[in-house]
């Protein structure tokens, strides 16, 4: 059993670290107002593998990072002397991708060339670990599944956020804090970004911890790796687990009343579809799920 184990995570291993990134290459990078242009990476470019002489990207770490508890020094200051590639106190500096390389004491994006060197608005140097929470339920009209007319399959439902930074629409997932386990990083996030959560009294808060308790006690993993995320630079970079929780019966999660808060500006069900437009690589997290559950995409 651990030999299997083994196995499949080298292969998610490979997956991720041989994914092509576009989202974080040759646009402007985000919240710098078109301040912050990144330096043009073509396709045959990207793999640090391809000499590039010309290569001269763009140097960028966001002032609003600066003193944040969650976030790291500056790597030219003496005292601060990350381990790369382990847990480094409450810090987790492991990749998902497998070892990652140090270059002139900084740590290089498993996915090549992004335009931009820094840790942009990341916290971290390296890999920036979040989880996303995937919660769907079947699409019904009186108690009976609705089918898409062209593919005859079930519509699967997903809880969906807008984002307050981008307005684009994604998975309620964020940052795993500093010695949290996934689990609970999942669960935080969906009550906080879908269900505003810290705006809700104590009473509240435990009545709605309760409902969705169940249901987020049997997430089954569909992706650990690499996001093709807009922040990622050459030096860091978000990684995430993505874990789907499905209410077959649509009794649990299902039923609650969605309210977006925190970094969320808007909060819904939506239909799965090929054609949805998601934040970072979200689309592909469901395209999975489609082809687990069968149903229409």
């Amino acid at each position: 059993m651990r030999y299997l184990f083994l196995l499949l995570l080298e292969e998610k291993q490979m997956l991720a670290k041989i994914m092509f990134h576009y989202k974080c290459r040759n646009n402007i990078y985000p919240k710098t107002d078109g301040k912050i242009v990144r330096f043009h990476v073509p396709d045959d470019k990207v793999s640090w593998n391809s000499p590039y002489p010309m290569y001269n990207p763009t140097f960028f770490t966001s002032t609003c990072i600066f003193g944040q508890p969650w976030a790291d020094l500056d790597l030219n200051v003496s005292d601060f002397q990350p381990n790369w590639n382990s847990i480094d106190g409450y810090v987790n500096r492991i990749s998902l991708t497998g070892m990652y390389e140090i270059k002139n004491g900084y740590p290089l994006n498993p996915c090549g060339r992004t335009g931009v060197t820094g840790r942009g608005v990341l916290g971290r140097w390296g890999p920036n670990h979040a989880a996303d929470p995937i919660v769907t339920r079947w699409k019904k009209s009186k108690n009976e599944h609705v089918f898409n007319e062209n593919s005859n399959k079930p519509i699967l439902q997903f809880v969906a956020i807008q984002r307050k930074d981008s307005g684009e629409w994604a998975l309620p997932g964020g940052m795993v804090d500093s010695g949290e386990v996934i689990s609970t990083t999942l669960k935080r996030e969906f009550m906080e970004e879908a269900m505003d959560l810290l705006q809700k009294s104590k009473e509240d808060a435990v009545k709605i911890e309760k409902e969705i308790e169940e249901i987020f006690n049997e997430g089954i993993e569909v992706f650990c790796g690499y996001v093709d995320d807009p922040r990622n630079t050459d030096n860091a970079w978000m990684e995430t687990v993505a874990t789907l929780f499905h209410d077959e019966k649509g009794n649990h999660v299902g039923m609650l009343k969605l309210h977006a808060g925190d970094d969320a500006v808007g909060v819904k069900w939506v239909d799965l579809d090929r054609n949805l437009k998601l934040y970072a690589n979200h689309i592909s997290f469901l395209e999975e799920i489609a082809t687990r559950l069968k149903c229409h995409w």
